[in-house]
């Protein structure tokens, strides 16, 4: 395709959503309430809390809030709306679990090419999702841009939204990244630049840490909010989940869309470069797989030519992209059309698919992290151990009950985007195996417990049966071996001492011995054994007793 038949985007748009995992802020608390730290931050703090949409002025209440809220069922619109303000106590039970923080400094991004191009991307959100309960923040980013070739917009899909370069070329600069990215504020001044050009930091720290870096302009926009490995001082740490290229969706009207070819969208669909002139390096049949099991086409008819039905949308999880007409005013509406869609439902549609992914990964480290720290032979550890598992199981139950659902919307396409995110994610995949991952922890917890509690039994039945000689013995008929009930009070209280004493001892030591002694009680009253066999499992005992190994 020459550039001169390289179609137009009319209009593009990108919203990028990159989980990271929340350090905890209080040892010893379930719910962190990260957002209350950002609020109060005392450094210079650019981000502000989003006051509710859902306002109960019907002046204020728009038909684009109408339609996102019935395109979820009642149970996804409690997670994301809550139940409304009448139902609220004044512990906010009924309100909704996510926290949204804006910042509104960053207003342009201007991205340079390979080529030495540079093209300025508006800003249309900044924003923060925290989730209560669940130690996660997803940042979201979203950028727009108008008239650009197809190629510059594949370009973009591929360079643009990593966290850190994957590796640097033979002059230096970094690869499959853009090569500079910086944030402009709105009179144009740069705020933030990236820094994947300087090969030495990003080695040396991923050295020094056993972690990658991420790139200087990501950390200027999570301000104050710092990196886990990071020496600069802040509450709010956070680390990275996943994969470096961030999760993304994307938005694309052009004139015709049927203009594109099978290729254009396969390289849409994957996030890959532009065509290099040798096409793909797949074959057929793969396509013809990929375009099954990755492709939304039921408004998609290119045999009609029909403007009206050339909508074509693909998501492979990780990239989520929506192709169609600039010429077709519903399609470009961004109040109640398909972008306004795009921009609103079904971007939480992916919200949550990336959620689930993200709360799922941190269950799972922290199980790891908890059995990493866990040493045998210490018994601070061990009950620190136990303390972890009992958290990580109570956090897992309220995840399932208030966050896990298979289900978002009855409606065509957001019920499909939703399969196919949640599908492709593998999210069903991780959540049976930190399901179970969690079971044998409590199972291994309910198993230790019965062993305590059985040894415990044993303990005191052994003391018990040895105490009960005493008893009888000293008991029997009433009778007292000692007759010093008239004796002085100081007598008598030294002659209580000196029984005290030699009976604690002999507790103390017959509960040290319980096990040997058990094993004693246990051949006695075996009458299988023969009386020889007896005699020489009590010698084994008492050898076992004065060698201390019992």
């Amino acid at each position: 395709m020459t550039q001169a038949s390289m179609p137009i985007v009319r209009h593009f748009r990108q919203i990028l959503m990159w989980p990271l995992q929340l350090m905890p802020v209080r040892d010893g608390e379930q719910v962190q309430r990260h957002w209350e730290y950002l609020s109060q931050c005392g450094r210079p703090n650019p981000w502000c809390e989003v006051e509710d949409e859902f306002t109960p002025d019907p002046n204020e209440f728009q038909e684009r809030h109408y339609r996102e809220f019935v395109t979820f069922l009642p149970h996804v619109q409690r997670f994301l709306y809550g139940q409304g303000r009448i139902r609220l106590d004044q512990d906010g039970v009924g309100d909704s679990p996510i926290r949204v923080f804006r910042r509104t400094d960053v207003q342009r991004a201007r991205l340079r090419y390979d080529d030495g191009q540079q093209v300025d991307f508006a800003i249309k959100h900044v924003d923060l999702y925290f989730f209560y309960d669940m130690d996660v923040v997803i940042l979201v980013v979203e950028t727009h841009a108008d008239d650009l070739p197809l190629d510059r917009v594949q370009d973009t899909l591929y360079r643009f939204g990593r966290a850190f370069p994957a590796g640097w070329e033979p002059d230096g600069q970094p690869s499959h990244c853009m090569r500079g990215v910086q944030w402009l504020d709105a009179r144009g001044e740069v705020l933030a630049e990236s820094d994947f050009h300087d090969r030495q930091k990003y080695l040396a720290f991923a050295g020094e840490h056993r972690s990658a870096r991420v790139g200087a302009h990501w950390e200027y926009l999570l301000e104050p909010m710092v990196s886990h490995h990071s020496p600069d001082p802040g509450p709010l740490r956070y680390r990275q989940l996943e994969y470096l290229r961030m999760p993304k969706m994307s938005f694309l009207a052009l004139d015709d869309p049927f203009a594109l070819g099978r290729d254009d969208f396969v390289r849409l669909a994957l996030g890959s470069s532009p065509d290099d002139g040798d096409g793909l390096r797949y074959s057929a049949s793969a396509v013809d797989a990929f375009e099954r099991d990755y492709f939304f086409d039921r408004f998609w008819a290119p045999e009609r030519r029909d403007l009206r039905a050339s909508t074509r949308v693909s998501c492979n999880g990780h990239s989520m992209v929506m192709v169609g007409s600039a010429a077709v005013p519903w399609f470009v509406d961004a109040e109640t059309g398909m972008l306004g869609q795009f921009r609103h439902p079904y971007f939480l549609v992916g919200l949550i698919a990336h959620f689930h992914k993200a709360a799922l990964l941190l269950l799972s480290d922290r199980l790891v992290t908890a059995v990493t720290r866990l040493d045998v032979e210490n018994s601070e550890s061990l009950y620190r151990f136990k303390a972890e598992i009992r958290q990580s199981l109570e956090v897992f139950l309220r995840f399932n009950h208030r966050y896990w659902f298979h289900e978002v919307s009855n409606q065509a396409m957001a019920r499909r985007l939703y399969e196919m995110f949640a599908q492709h994610l593998g999210n069903d995949a991780l959540f049976n195996e930190v399901r179970e991952e969690v079971l044998d922890m409590g199972q291994y917890l309910d198993s230790d417990d019965s062993r305590r509690q059985g040894e415990a039994v044993l303990r005191l039945t052994v003391v018990t049966i040895f105490g009960l000689i005493g008893t009888i013995v000293t008991g029997f008929l009433g009778m007292n071996l000692l007759a010093e009930a008239d004796q002085p009070l100081a007598v008598k209280i030294a002659m209580f001492f000196v029984v005290l004493v030699p009976t604690v001892v002999l507790t103390m030591l017959t509960v040290n011995q319980s096990n040997a002694l058990s094993e004693m009680l246990d051949a006695i009253g075996n009458s299988r054994l023969s009386r020889r066999e007896r005699l020489a499992i009590l010698g084994k005992v008492i050898g076992r007793v004065r060698a201390g190994k019992t």
